[in-house]
Formats: structure tokens, sequence, C-alpha cells
């Protein structure tokens, strides 16, 4: 019972606030066919005013305009309720008008006499100048910059979506975030362009308000004249004065709206509110508010100014430069006191000065610091470990940490990546600056530090932030300097994967599988494989970019082949015919035709009598007949990049490790696959043949 009077409540407050917008729109066109009382029409001003209020307060409160996304909606009704008062008002004005000041009610009177005195000459000059200043300058620069912004918003889209598919490959971001930003990058070329279409509406409202002032005047002085017999001088006094207070308590809240619409389009996104970026950024340098300080109080002895009002604001500026002077060296010495660490007897050598190599390491000149700091906001540590969550779910295993410190032997922005020890990557990123990469289609040169992107080698250039938008408008993918090194490692640790999976991470793996499965783990080893020779057929997989994400299938084919055959190359062959599937889905999609390299029979052949004589990485292959293949496959495989196809070479499986091992140090991106790894369902058309002319 109480559960179904709970889902009625809720469901009546659902459909209260359904019906609220329709009648509101309802109530607003109404007003301007049904005649209203004076009590009635001071509410509704009142409330207009209000809601002003509360649209300019929530502008100078938002971080980002999408906070406001229904501004321009919004901007529309407050300009219907605007419209629909006016009508009215003027409809009260010209029926009751001769009765005197306070005929459309108390808030018209108020306006056209405390905030003008009374006097119509006066209120028709303020009437003017609040229109000509809404219509001529806030309204007018707001949609300008709401016209900017749409524009390039949208010539930036395609550059903002490269970016986020960047993130995303890199491992920076999941999938959920990255569908999110694509969102509002979409939301926000809406927002703009919407903002540049209601801004005409506020510009239409203030032509309508003059007109409207007009019309009432000249109507107000024919009724009055011509209908209730008064003279010239009252009925224009009665008149102009109503017609000038029902103008002046529409426009004001029209200025307010348009000042609030002129920040919510001006304002750059950041995490500040208005008023902490207006602190933050105008008066946070001493060295400003003391100049400042000297000129006001310069111009105060000048004989004939009010030296009591310049000296005193100066005064006030010199003050507060003193105190943000003294807070920051409190800060400074604060920050300069350190710990003296207390001296200790010189020991002798020990095991412990033998410190261990770090399997993964990242060096960063001193310039970079702050990107691996939290304390100065850097995010390189939190990117490192969603690259590594990112490996473990796609690649099968969990990579080692990556060793973070500073070198000072390097340059400022220069860093190094280490593998064991050894540099397997290096590159410069500078700290507060982006790397605009020329993916091949951008339309202009922006200026900057010319480079190349040291993940991928593609032409980039190193660029001010100011140039972000621009560059992105232009075609190039903007990433940041954080961005730029955890490319780098992500692409280093995936090349080097066979590498990166020792014992310690092996043995992990099967821990954490026999939490699941211990069954199966204790089947395979040791009884059957040593770790050794498990690690190397994972390694024999993973240097051939073979995920090993499926370990069931790749301990099920191993537990039932290891008791006939201990041969490492012929257990990685029957591994890979069992996860063949998958092997084939990473460079074809499901469905799709194979379009791969064949080899010619009489290369087969020759190839074949290699094996059987026991030749291995290609040692056996006569050196002509080496760098002819070698040459051919090059050239085949560049034939298939150029039509759009991945460089796969099927071969006969008892060739396809020689063949491999050949060609991976000569073509790098050439994949080759057995006929045994290729699913019976899928069709295979031959493109190109290697070694016809042998």
């Amino acid at each position: 019972m109480n559960n179904t009077m709970t889902f009625s409540g809720l469901m009546a407050g659902n459909n209260l606030k359904a019906l609220a917008g329709p009648i509101l729109i309802i109530m607003i066109l109404g007003m301007m066919v049904l005649p209203l009382p004076p009590f009635v029409l001071d509410v509704l001003f009142t409330f207009n005013i209000a809601l002003a209020v509360i649209v300019l307060m929530v502008s100078l409160y938002t971080k980002n305009p999408l906070e406001f996304a229904v501004f321009p909606t919004v901007l529309l009704i407050t300009t219907l309720l605007r419209l629909s008062l006016n009508v009215a008002s003027t409809r009260v004005v010209l029926l009751d008008g001769h009765t005197g000041p306070d005929a459309a009610g108390k808030v018209i009177e108020a306006f056209g006499h405390f905030l003008v005195g009374g006097n119509y000459a006066v209120g028709l000059v303020v009437f003017v100048i609040l229109v000509v200043i809404n219509f001529v300058v806030i309204t007018k620069g707001a949609g300008r910059i709401a016209e900017v912004s749409a524009r390039f918003t949208l010539d930036a889209m395609p550059g903002k979506q490269m970016a986020i598919d960047a993130d995303l490959n890199a491992g920076l971001i999941g999938e959920e975030e990255a569908r999110n930003r694509r969102a509002t990058i979409s939301k926000e070329a809406d927002f703009f362009g919407s903002m540049d279409g209601a801004s005409k509406f506020v510009r239409g409202d203030a032509i309508a308000g003059v007109m409207v002032m007009l019309i009432t005047i000249v109507g107000g002085l024919v009724v009055g004249m011509l209908q209730h017999d008064l003279d010239l001088d009252t009925a224009a006094r009665n008149y102009t004065l109503l017609t000038i207070g029902d103008g002046l308590v529409a426009q004001i809240p029209a200025l307010v709206i348009s000042t609030a619409a002129g920040l919510v389009v001006s304002r750059v996104t950041t995490e500040e509110d208005l008023s902490e970026q207006v602190l933050g950024q105008l008066f946070n340098q001493p060295q400003v508010l003391i100049i400042t300080a000297g000129i006001l109080g310069v111009m105060g002895l000048v004989p004939g100014m009010p030296h009591f009002v310049f000296l005193l604001l100066a005064s006030v500026l010199g003050l507060g430069a003193y105190f943000m002077i003294k807070n920051a060296a409190a800060k400074e010495a604060e920050q300069s006191v350190t710990e003296v660490a207390p001296v200790t007897e010189q020991q002798e050598a020990s095991w412990n000065d033998v410190a261990p190599i770090d399997m993964l390491g990242l060096e960063v000149g001193y310039r970079l610091i702050p990107l691996v700091d939290k304390a100065q906001q850097g995010d390189l540590l939190k990117r490192i470990n969603g690259i590594r969550r990112k490996f473990a779910q796609e690649i099968g295993f969990l990579p080692p940490v990556v060793h973070i410190r500073d070198n000072l032997e390097l340059r400022p922005n220069a860093y190094q990546i280490t593998l064991k020890g050894s540099v397997i990557g290096q590159g410069e990123s500078y700290n507060g600056m982006y790397l605009a990469i020329n993916p091949g289609r951008v339309t202009m040169t922006l200026p900057g530090t010319v480079t190349t992107d040291p993940a991928f080698g593609l032409p980039a250039v190193w660029i001010e932030a100011s140039l972000r938008e621009q560059a992105q408008a232009n075609g190039y993918t903007v990433v940041d300097a954080s961005t730029v090194v955890t490319t780098h490692i992500n692409h280093l640790i995936r090349s080097h994967a066979s590498e990166l999976l020792g014992r310690q991470e092996l043995q992990q793996l099967l821990d954490h599988l026999s939490a699941k499965t211990p069954k199966l783990i204790e089947d395979l080893v040791p009884k059957l494989l040593p770790l050794s020779a498990v690690q190397k057929i994972l390694q024999n997989l993973l240097v051939e970019n073979v995920h090993i994400r499926d370990m069931r299938t790749i301990i099920d084919v191993l537990t039932e082949h290891a008791a006939t055959s201990q041969d490492i190359v012929q257990l990685t062959a029957l591994v890979r015919t069992a996860l063949g599937r998958a092997i084939v889905e990473q460079y074809f999609p499901v469905g799709a035709e194979l379009q791969v390299m064949g080899l010619h029979h009489e290369m087969e052949n020759i190839l074949m009598q290699v094996v059987q004589t026991g030749g291995k990485e290609g040692g056996g292959i006569e050196p002509g007949l080496a760098d002819m293949l070698l040459k051919e496959a090059g050239a085949a495989a560049n034939h298939q990049e150029k039509l759009g196809l991945p460089a796969v070479l099927l071969v006969p499986g008892a060739i396809r490790s020689l063949l491999s091992q050949f060609l991976r140090r000569a073509v790098p991106e050439l994949r080759v696959l057995a006929h045994s790894e290729i699913p019976e369902t899928r069709k295979i058309r031959i493109t190109s043949i290697i070694g016809g002319k042998s």
C-alpha cells in the first residue's frame, strides 16, 4: 500500500514537471490577449526582474558553458515574457492611463517616478540609453562571440575527435569517457550555435521595445485628448511617464539577461568560476598594483584634482600590493625550510649497494618533473597506470611497474624510456605546450618548433596553448606534453611485450589462473612442461603480436601435446593454430575476405628443403636468394599498405616460423600466417606472389 502511494506520488511529481514547461509558455502567450489587472502586472514584473537576476547569478558561477546549456531556451522564454508584459501593460496604459500614474500598477509607477524623478524627458533619455547599450554593445558583442565560437567549435571537431581517439588508443581513457567527451564536443557546437541564434531574439526585443514605446506614447496622446478630453500637457505627462516606466521595467531585466549572455559566451572554460578567474588573474601581480598606485598618487597631487579620492585609492592599492608581497615571501620561506640530514658514519660496502635494474624505467629532465609531481597537478603517473591497465586487458598479462626518476644529465625537456637498463626510446616534451601532429591532411603551417612525433615518427610541431583550437580546426591532432610521453611508452611496451613477460610475470599470471582453475595449471606446470618452456612459447606468440588473453586455450593445447613433444617451435605452432580465429581477426574483420600475399611454389619447395636440412632463422638460405626474397617481400608489403590492406603473407605451416624470423627485421610490418591458422569459413584471395622470379 505504502509502495503504491509512493509510486503514485513520484508519477504525479514527474507529470507536474513535464507539464510545467508547456503551461508556462501558454501562460506567457495568453498574456498577450487576456487583460491583466494592475496587481497581477506588479507580480509578473517583479517575477521578471527576479528571473533576470537568477540567470545573471547562474552565469557568474558556472565554470563551463555547458553547465548552463539550457540558456538559449531561457533567453527565448524571458524575451517572450517581456514582450507579453509589454503588450499587457500597454493595454492597461491606454485603457486607464487617464486615471493617474498608478493606472498600470505600482511597479511601473515606481520606475516612472523614482528612477527618473517624474521627469518624462529624463526618462525618455534614460530609456533610449539603456536600449542603445543593450542593443549596440552587449547583445551585438555577445552574438558575435557566439557566432565565432560556433564556427571555431565546428571547425575544431575533427581534431578534437582525433585527440580523443589517440587518448583511447593509448589507454589514457576508457570507452565510456571517450563517449562522454565526444558527446561534450557535440554539445558545445550545439550550444554556441543556439546562442548565435538566440542573440537575435534579444536584438529584436530591443527594437520592439523602442517601437512599442513610441506607439504607446502616440496612442496615449490620442486616447487621452480625444476620448477623455485631457489637455496636451496632462495627457503627455500621464501617458509618457507610464510608457517610460513600462519601458524601463522591461529593459532593465533585458539588460541584465543580455549581460549574462555575454558572460556565458565570452568566458574561457576553467575549473574556476568568474569571480575566482577575475581575482586570480587581474589582482595576482603586486607589481601591477604598485605601478597603478603610483600613477594614481601622482594624479592626486596635481592641482585641481580631487586629492582625497585619488590618494585614497592609491593607498588601498599600495596596501594590497604590500600584503601580497608579504604573503609570497612567507610562503617562499616556508618552502625553503629543509631538514638537515643527520651525519652518519661511513659504512662498509655491502650487497645493499647493489641496486637491481628496473625492468621498465622512465627518466625525465628537470623541466618535465611537474608532469610526474602530483603537487603540481601532474597526471603522468595516472596515465601510465591507465596504459598498464589497458595493456593487461588487451595483451593478457600485467606489465612491470614503470619506475620514474629525474636525470640531470638529460636535456631539460628530454626523456628516455629504458628496458632492463637499456634505452629503447627517447624524445622531448615541452610542459605547457601542445604537440600538433600532421596526420597528412592539414590545411596550414603552424608557427612553432618543428619536430617529429616520438612514437610513430609523424611530422609535428610544438605550439603554444593559444594555438590549440586553431590547430585542431586545421586538421592537426593536438596532444599535450603528458600524452606525448604516455603514447610513446604505450607504443614501446607493446612492441617489447615478449621481453616484459619474465618468469615473475608468468608466475603471477599462472597464480591468477590457478585461483579459478587450479587443476588446469597443476596438470601442465611442472608435470609436463617446465616454467621456462611455457615462458618461451608465450614469448614466441607475443613477439609476433599475438595476444595471450585466451590462456585457457593455450593451457589446453600445451597439456594435450606436451606429453608427446617438447619442441618449443612445434608447440608454438600448435597453439597458433588453436588461436587462429583470434589471430586472423586482428588483421581482417569478421566476414571480410582475406586479401593476402602468397609464396611461389618453387620458393616454397626451396624453403621446405632448408627446414628439412636444419636451417634456422634463414641461416640456410643461399645469399642471393635471401636478398631477392627480402626485396620482393618489402615491395609486396608496401603494395598491400597502399591498397589499405594489412601486410599478411600466407605460407605452409612447415616454413611459417622460418620465414617469420627471417623477414622480421627487414620488413617489420609484415605478418606471416600459416594455412592451418585460417578458419575454414574465411575466404582467401591472393593479391601478389613473392618469389616468382626464382
